[in-house]
């Protein structure tokens, strides 16, 4: 059996190393994961390209929103969402689901206050599904141009919540904050407080990550993100739980490898 990640760009991608652990703690001796490097316009032909021995395939920036347009079938988090980071062989046909909101929500633990969301792509809709799930309502959203947030405004909607969409990344303090802006574009921020979430987690830590830290804030790195749908993808794609201990030793030896 084969599975992938996919995504542009995607050479940083620590999701092989996730995978093939869980494959090797599970005795999936037959499976294999790889990593290809794919745009928004080459997906529909990527997957149309797949013989029956392809599970799954996990998805990075830019093809979580065109995703759903692949997919036969889609979860009702998904949907709602309006993006997906999981395409899995299902009946013939391909289920689109996003375990980027089961990420974000172990990655944060028990958060509560005022949340403030940077950016407006499908990493950004997922966060606000899981601070929906975590129980907090007071959620603003920082963008570069809210005229071009309508993606986001219709996610808000059909998740049932209401964040404040503004323009610019100058923070005031709030008690949480969740950056899935791409990488380097966080840089400059400054005034984030309370509990900090990069998404981004290469290199590590990012610029932004580190001047939260140095003033205070408690910072959650993009690995604990990673690695919960991480979790959440293998048991999608084989069948098993995600073997989480064993997934953790190898993303850790992983990144020390790299350091």
């Amino acid at each position: 059996m084969r599975a992938a990640v996919l995504g542009s760009p995607v050479a940083h991608s620590l999701s092989p190393v996730l995978h093939t652990a869980a494959y090797a703690a599970l005795g999936l001796d037959g499976w294999h994961y790889d990593r290809h490097e794919c745009t928004e316009p080459e997906l529909a032909g990527f997957v149309a390209g797949l013989g029956p021995e392809w599970a799954g395939l996990s998805l990075t920036m830019p093809l979580k929103r065109v995703a759903l347009d692949v997919a036969t079938t889609v979860s009702e988090l998904a949907a709602s969402t309006g993006a997906a980071n999981t395409l899995v062989r299902r009946d013939g046909g391909w289920f689109a689901d996003n375990t980027d909101v089961a990420g974000i929500v172990a990655a944060l633990g028990s958060v509560r206050g005022r949340a403030v969301v940077l950016g407006a792509g499908g990493t950004a809709q997922a966060a606000l599904a899981a601070l929906r799930e975590l129980g907090v309502d007071d959620v603003e959203v920082r963008v570069r141009d809210a005229a071009r947030s309508a993606d986001l405004r219709a996610a808000a909607d059909r998740l049932g919540v209401a964040p404040r969409i503004r323009e610019g990344f100058d923070l005031d303090a709030p008690d949480v904050v969740v950056s899935t802006l791409p990488k380097g574009a966080a840089d400059a921020v400054t005034g984030a407080a309370g509990t900090v979430l990069d998404v981004v987690y290469a290199p590590w830590p990012t610029a932004f990550a580190a001047t939260a830290a140095a003033a205070g804030a408690r910072v959650v790195s993009g690995l604990e993100m990673l690695l919960h749908q991480a979790v959440a993808q293998v048991a999608l794609m084989t069948g098993r739980p995600g073997p989480v201990d064993a997934m953790r030793a190898a993303l850790d030896a992983a990144v020390t490898a790299r350091a």
